[in-house]
């Protein structure tokens, strides 16, 4: 399996309003890797991770998601290719007026049929995976920012996706703290043959 490539990015043009930022960018991520897009501020990793989750189109080229093109991919196709990927953003984006289960609870309350105790089982799962799980009932103002970014990477684990991508998890992060994430994820991708991109 890890032979199989997951994510291929064909000749992407990506910027914004037909102002290029990167041009001709071409990669390819194989299942279950940990794959980093690295540069300097300003250079446009956050841009290329927005064009390959379908926020924003690029300006050329294509992005396969597991054999699809979400370039070329349709509202309804590109929400279907969306759903086999977690996102976590920069800031970690946890709703602060929810506690963590609630947070990680949420994408199972909109997306799935499954019962109560089973949403509550499944996130309490996710956070323990993040060494979390005696911070359930704690709100996102009341952790730290490391504890704030394995709760959003939970959150983002919450409907099994086989990829995710995380913005730039360990920004405003101490050294130690930073480590400490860095080994999460690693873990993670070895246990559970999640792919990354970082």
């Amino acid at each position: 399996m890890a032979d199989v490539v997951i994510i291929r990015v064909e000749n992407v043009d990506a910027g914004y309003d037909g102002v290029a930022i990167l041009e001709r960018i071409n990669f390819e991520i194989r299942r279950g890797e940990v794959f980093g897009i690295l540069g300097g501020s300003g250079c446009g990793k956050s841009t290329l991770m927005k064009h390959m989750i379908g926020l924003n189109p690029p300006i050329g080229g294509s992005i396969f998601i597991d054999g699809d093109d979400i370039v070329t991919a349709s509202d309804e196709q590109l929400e279907r290719i969306q759903r086999r990927f977690g996102v976590m953003y920069q800031s970690g984006a946890l709703f602060g007026s929810m506690t963590l289960l609630e947070n990680v609870r949420l994408p199972l309350e909109v997306y799935t049929d499954l019962p109560d105790d089973a949403i509550d089982l499944v996130a309490r799962m996710k956070l323990e995976l993040v060494g979390l799980e005696a911070f359930t009932g704690h709100m996102p103002s009341a952790l730290s920012g490391g504890m704030q970014k394995r709760a959003g990477i939970a959150r983002a684990m919450a409907l099994d996706p086989s990829i995710l991508f995380l913005d730039e998890p360990s920004s405003g992060l101490d050294p130690i703290t930073a480590a400490s994430l860095d080994a999460t994820i690693r873990r993670l991708a070895e246990n559970l043959g999640v792919t990354f991109v970082i």
